[in-house]
């Protein structure tokens, strides 16, 4: 094997440096390089939710939302280490229920969209919690003109 410095490698190859990324910078990442392959139908992971916890842990699917984000290499400097259900949870800061949300079969059939996924990563960084919140205000202001019309009359 030959090594060669950054500097050297610039007008060969890429190089990228170890980021630190913030689980929403992460989670924002991811969601790009799902909406990166606009069309693509990416396979799902069966049945998440019934596996014992090591097991559902070492789940792994080609072709699946979490081979995307593996093969996102800043996402990879990062910290990501393999595209398996356990690591994709770690890295991303899920929950495996969050996970599950996003990739398992239930909810999507064999294959889904790439955008469908990269919509609902986008909702795990809370980057829809504006909408969700202005929504829940106005839900609360008819609320309260509706409390203010009945008593009046």
């Amino acid at each position: 094997m030959e090594h060669r410095t950054s500097a050297e490698l610039k007008g060969v190859a890429d190089v990228i440096h170890p980021q630190k990324l913030s689980k929403k910078e992460r989670l924002e990442r991811w969601a790009l390089a799902l909406e990166k392959r606009r069309g693509v139908r990416l396979r799902t992971l069966r049945e998440t939710e019934y596996r014992p916890a090591k097991e559902q842990s070492a789940l792994r699917q080609e072709h699946s939302p979490l081979t995307v984000a593996f093969e996102d290499p800043v996402l990879r400097s990062a910290g990501l280490t393999n595209d398996t259900f356990g690591e994709v949870a770690r890295f991303f800061g899920l929950s495996h229920w969050q996970l599950h949300e996003v990739v398992c079969n239930c909810h999507f059939g064999e294959t889904v969209a790439s955008e469908a996924v990269a919509a609902r990563v986008r909702r795990l960084s809370g980057r829809s919690f504006a909408t969700f919140a202005y929504g829940y205000a106005i839900a609360a202001a008819l609320l309260a003109g509706t409390v203010l019309l009945s008593r009046v009359i």
